[in-house]
């Protein structure tokens, strides 16, 4: 598999660019003026002790109400812009990452259906989260900054030992950040293959019953939930060791900075409206902070998700086995407009090839490839046939496809979780209809008989004949005796590369792979 980018967070960023701009200037605006409200305070005492200036002391009030109301309408549009960027762009990863699957299966080639899931869920919705995480990040440093200007001009050393210890903790807790980073990327990854095993063993429930497996599927979900129970522990340990860090750092920030006011008060060094500031300062402080940490410690988690996403969208290297996707020599001319063209494969190898070649040769408009499992979706036997508008000037009607496939014709039918509620035959007659609706030009179908019974292979076999012939090309990857004998022209290849070319009959009677041919399409 390609390497995933080494910054996929930056990228979300980049797409989300003036969002994360407008979300981080809103939230700075909040912050300042935060950090404004205890130096408001302050003059509204001085006000008060200083003066009976009743005309001033209330446009002080209105000047903090007036505060408040900016306060309060920068940070809700803050947090309107940046959670709408952040749906926008976990939409915009959950649809990458369903492309991705749909389009190359390939992709899912090392994983497990669950830990795709996983991905494609949860990860996706945390690493959109790094847009907000980022911007709560940039005006928590702004609002310490605001305050250690307001320090300064109060007092001096007071500023400096905020600016001192505020950078330290900020670099203590982001020399945590690596390890907490592991912990959580650990337990993402265990917990989406725990994931994995689960739907697994649902998905093959009826089969474990039926050979007593149960015992044996119990203990596997019991280790990977086991492993994943551990992950999550490790994790659970790096996030407390962060948090607990952070609080005792901010505890200590907070009473070192009130101590230090409150003796500078009592020599006079402070008159009481710089104390009520220096102390509602002390207390603002708190806020930022916390949202620092809680911002290096949330970038961990989000970072460990975006890698798992970029991993999953990146393309797969291809294996030595699938290294070449051109069609085969004998089937690159082969495809005719109108013809019904066999394909028998004396290999599963050869076979694979041969659909992915076809793949890579189809444009995804005018070629459909339909693999040998059928996958079916939707409520109701209607859903699971619908798959899209046909190209224009093309159309097979629908009765017309489920009549060659001898599908079933209810469309209201309930349609169970993955048409469980019909029999493996009906599943593939149903893919096959599917497939046939679609009316493409080139229409690829890989073992679409298997779970037939003679009589109802030999039906569909003329049927799929009789819509299919002269109104496009059809390859039939198969070694069924009776699909092969309606086809207009069988390809026979070899996994040594050798190969053949006629009819059914001919190449039963090949001098030189006949036997190869008969052995390949005997039942």
């Amino acid at each position: 598999m390609a390497p995933p980018p080494s910054r996929p967070v930056l990228d979300v960023l980049r797409r989300h660019r003036r969002a994360a701009a407008v979300g981080c200037g809103s939230s700075m605006v909040h912050q300042t003026c935060e950090a404004l409200v205890p130096v408001a305070i302050g003059l509204v005492v001085d006000r008060v002790i200083g003066t009976d200036d009743v005309p001033a002391i209330l446009l002080s009030v209105l000047g903090v109400l007036l505060l408040f109301a900016v306060l309060t309408s920068a940070g809700t549009y803050a947090f309107v812009v940046i959670d709408r960027a952040q749906f926008d762009e976990a939409h915009h990863l959950r649809t990458a990452v369903a492309r991705a699957v749909l389009r190359d299966p390939a992709v899912l080639r090392d994983r497990q259906v669950g830990d795709a899931l996983s991905v494609a869920t949860s990860d996706t919705r945390h690493t959109a989260e790094a847009l907000g995480l980022v911007s709560f990040l940039a005006s928590g440093c702004f609002g310490m900054v605001v305050a250690a200007v307001v320090l300064l001009r109060i007092d001096v050393a007071l500023g400096l030992g905020l600016l001192v210890a505020v950078p330290l903790l900020v670099l203590g807790l982001q020399a945590l950040t690596p390890q907490l980073e592991a912990r959580v990327h650990d337990r993402q990854r265990s917990a989406g293959l725990a994931a994995a095993v689960a739907a697994d063993l649902l998905a093959g429930l009826r089969p474990l019953r039926g050979f007593g497996g149960v015992p044996e599927a119990v203990r596997r979900y019991h280790l990977a939930s086991a492993v994943s129970r551990r992950a999550a522990v490790g994790a659970a340990g790096a996030t407390s060791v962060v948090v607990g860090v952070s609080t005792l750092a901010t505890g200590a920030v907070l009473v070192a900075t009130a101590g230090v006011a409150g003796a500078f008060v009592a020599s006079g060094r402070l008159d009481v409206g710089e104390f009520v500031t220096v102390v509602g300062m002390a207390s603002f402080l708190a806020d930022p902070v916390r949202n620092i940490s809680s911002c290096v410690q949330q970038l961990a988690v989000s970072r460990a998700s975006a890698r798992r996403v970029a991993a999953l969208l990146a393309p797969p290297a291809p294996r030595a086995a699938e290294a070449g996707t051109a069609l085969p020599a004998p089937l690159a001319p082969a495809l005719t407009p109108g013809e019904v063209l066999g394909v028998v494969a004396t290999d599963t190898a050869t076979a694979d090839a041969v659909t992915a070649g076809l793949r890579a040769a189809g444009d995804g408009r005018s070629t459909l490839v339909e693999p040998a499992e059928t996958h079916l979706l939707g409520d109701t036997l209607a859903q699971a046939l619908d798959s899209g508008p046909v190209p224009a000037g093309r159309g097979v009607a629908l009765a017309d496809a489920l009549a060659a496939a001898a599908a079933p014709t209810d469309l209201d039918a309930p349609l169970a979780d993955g048409g469980t509620n019909f029999s493996g035959g009906q599943r593939q007659r149903i893919g096959l209809a599917r497939a046939l609706a679609a009316d493409r030009e080139v229409l690829v179908l890989r073992d679409p008989t298997t779970a037939l019974d003679a009589v109802t292979e030999d039906r569909v076999a003329a049927g799929v004949r009789a819509l299919r012939a002269g109104t496009g090309t059809t390859v039939l990857i198969t070694s069924s005796p009776l699909l092969l004998s309606r086809c207009d022209r069988v390809v026979l290849l070899t996994g040594d590369g050798r190969h053949a070319s006629g009819t059914h009959a001919e190449l039963l009677d090949h001098p030189d792979l006949g036997s190869e041919y008969a052995a390949a399409v005997a039942r």
